[in-house]
């Protein structure tokens, strides 16, 4: 009995699915409209969507699983049972011979309106994505489009290219994604930073090069650092050294900001020691792919 127990853990968790995410709704500014049954509801139930829906074919451990984080900020309530938020969405992938982390994703989506009713249930068919209620439809196509984007991130920082079945599932959530009043971030004219533009540059001809970045940021780079640092550090400034090259021709793309949000803290950590000539081209180049930061990295690299 006993080994006909640890089998079937031992197969559960081989099993897993591919993602280890946590769902927040933070709903201060509209507690005092909505019953607190519908949001405690609603963050269970996407939990569950996101972490036990199948998304790939492949076989993840509970190891290999992806760390991911959905903050979804109620802002109002527009009408009986749609609401008005912003979401945001972090993503990291495990360093290699390491306890540490290194973020994949860290970005903000302020376009997020959606319908949910206690006992709604939260479904997404992606050949059916708009379905027959747009703001319910909303609801799941956003979290789904957000879900196949991190894989696709994940699965380029370790095979070059490997994201691109899951950005091409990102694109087709875009390309049939529910519309109607109050639903945004789908098109191209949805302003300059939205679902539409995001995917557009993960996509298209002219951003070949980002996923080989990936590729050597992560993969050449950052697995690297346990074993040989510093082949490490060298592979991890040819990344950003290419990176510049590719935002000389794609000046303040959307991918490429994304790529560096949040990265200042552990390029500094990296090369806070470096020499003189690999602290100036540093400079030279984060002066170009992350001038929100550049006095941050002043502080160490000049």
């Amino acid at each position: 009995m006993t080994i006909i127990v640890w089998c079937c853990f031992a197969f559960q968790q081989l099993n897993g699915q591919e993602l280890a995410a946590n769902v927040s709704l933070l709903t201060s500014k509209v507690d005092n409209q909505v019953d607190p049954k519908i949001f405690t509801q609603l963050q269970t139930q996407l939990k569950d969507f996101i972490n036990q829906r199948k998304w790939t074919t492949d076989i993840f451990t509970q190891e290999e699983k992806i760390d991911c984080s959905f903050y979804i900020t109620i802002e109002s309530v527009v009408s009986p049972g749609v609401y008005s938020a912003k979401l945001s969405i972090v993503a990291n992938r495990p360093v290699y011979h390491s306890n540490y982390t290194t973020q994949l994703l860290n970005m903000q989506d302020a376009n997020f309106t959606f319908k949910y009713q206690l006992g709604q249930p939260i479904e997404f068919n992606e050949n059916n994505v708009a379905r027959v209620d747009p703001l319910e439809a909303n609801l799941t196509a956003t979290l789904a489009y957000y879900v196949y984007i991190i894989l696709g991130l994940d699965y380029d920082s370790f095979s070059k290219s490997g994201g691109a079945p899951y950005f091409s599932k990102a694109l087709n959530v875009v390309y049939n994604a529910p519309d109607g009043s109050g639903i945004n971030g789908w098109k191209s004219y949805d302003g300059q930073r939205n679902r539409f533009v995001l995917i557009d540059n993960l996509t298209k001809s002219g951003f070949e090069q980002l996923h080989e970045i990936h590729y050597n940021y992560f993969r050449k780079g950052m697995d690297q650092m346990a074993d040989k640092p510093e082949q490490a550090k060298v592979a991890i400034l040819n990344a950003l050294m290419s990176l510049q090259e590719l935002n000389d021709d794609n000046v303040n793309s959307m991918a490429i900001s994304i790529f560096m949000q949040g990265r200042v803290t552990e390029l500094i950590g990296l090369f806070s020691d470096a020499d003189r000539a690999t602290k100036k081209q540093l400079m030279t180049t984060l002066s170009a792919i992350d001038i929100t930061n550049i006095n941050k990295y002043k502080a160490y690299f000049e």
